[in-house]
């Protein structure tokens, strides 16, 4: 799990540089002379801009002169009129923190308005991949070596491999793990092509995919998920047996809120066509491992409606029970894929977060 940072521009508003006047006009103000000297600061957080401050959360700020030259050290910060000891301040209270800077007998006319948001539960954030894919497909490596790349990063990537397009060993196109519900899906996002890999349903990951793995990673970069869910998947002769369960922060939205459940499958072997440069080159990848695939869908494969009534102390939870896929090879291969999503196809469809599951495990959630 990686280190959550520290503002989210979805929840704080802040300007991080103002600029102040020195008191006099002569350069006193400890400069190096030669018209370099300092005649205003700035105050600034000295984090990178990326996630979100929360109640709780430890704030450090720098202060920089108009030539450049970080004061932070010989700096007073003040926060709400109050100064505080060296440049770290820890947030009490949801609100907004006025923070100021003074250096020698300059000060800031402008302070830095830095807004802290209530505390609430917060989760580890993992990225879906749904991999628009073919065994026929020669670029769809591309993609194949752009999961692996990304999976070195990180393990907060879950991915579906949708392959397409037909099932009938002697038509054009072969894929003996082709979707047949992929259609409603495929149409929804608008898919115009193979391989296409969308990121959280709602961002066409970049191509060349392995060039743009950021792409991906930096989706996990703050781990503030609005709800985290837990998978407990079992499997008793042909039946499995999937609990979800999703635990949702204060004052969630469930406005188009929908759960989609499926089905994967790992090491299905068959061989692969390639027009990359990716796995030696060659024409065909012989005896291809094929991961992720997807067997089934056990909701809408565009979601079922998550009713806000259902929700019992910020916690839904659902049972699904059904058969072995049967499609399924090997069934010590399978895995649960779940996902929550706002799926409005007509407007900003995303996922809000997912996790997958193998059979036998029995999740908490990721809280942070």
């Amino acid at each position: 799990m990686k280190t959550k940072h520290l503002i989210n521009l979805l929840f704080i508003a802040l300007t991080i540089s103002f600029s102040a006047c020195s008191s006099d006009s002569d350069g006193d103000g400890g400069g190096n002379g030669g018209g370099n000297e300092i005649t205003s600061i700035s105050v600034q957080v000295s984090s990178s801009v990326t996630c979100g401050i929360y109640v709780g959360d430890t704030v450090s700020f720098s202060v920089e002169g108009n030539n450049n030259q970080d004061v932070t050290n010989s700096a007073t910060i003040s926060v709400n009129g109050t100064a505080i000891t060296g440049n770290s301040y820890t947030t009490t209270t949801a609100g907004s923190l006025q923070v100021t800077a003074t250096y020698q007998d300059i000060t800031t006319n402008n302070s830095l308005n830095v807004n802290v948001a209530e505390d609430y539960y917060k989760f580890t954030k993992n990225v879906l991949v749904e991999d628009y894919t073919g065994t026929w497909c020669g670029y769809c490596p591309r993609v194949s070596h752009a999961i692996e790349l990304t999976k070195q990063q990180t393990d907060q990537i879950n991915v579906v491999a949708i392959h397409r397009y037909n099932s009938n060993p002697s038509g054009n196109g072969y894929d003996p793990y082709n979707f047949e519900g992929a259609g409603v899906l495929e149409s929804s996002i608008g898919l115009t092509g193979y391989p296409t890999a969308m990121i959280d349903r709602g961002t066409t990951w970049t191509y060349p995919e392995p060039s743009n793995v950021s792409q991906v990673v930096n989706k996990t970069l703050c781990d503030n998920a609005p709800l985290g869910l837990a998978i407990t998947p079992s499997l008793s002769g042909n039946t499995m047996t999937i609990k979800v369960d999703a635990k949702f922060s204060q004052n969630f939205s469930f406005a188009n809120t929908k759960l989609v459940v499926v089905v994967l499958e790992d090491d299905l072997i068959f061989d692969q066509e390639n027009y990359t440069s990716y796995y030696g080159g060659v024409d065909v990848i012989s005896s291809f491992e094929h991961d992720h695939v997807l067997r089934a869908s056990l909701t809408n494969i565009l979601g079922d409606n998550l009713p806000s009534n259902e929700v019992t102390n910020s916690v839904y939870s659902r049972t699904i029970t059904a058969d072995v896929p049967s499609n399924v090879v090997n069934t010590s291969k399978m895995s649960v894929v779940a996902f929550i999503t706002n799926e409005n196809f007509n407007g900003d469809a995303y996922t809000i977060n997912s996790r997958m599951a193998h059979f036998g495990d029995a999740q908490t959630y990721e809280e942070n």
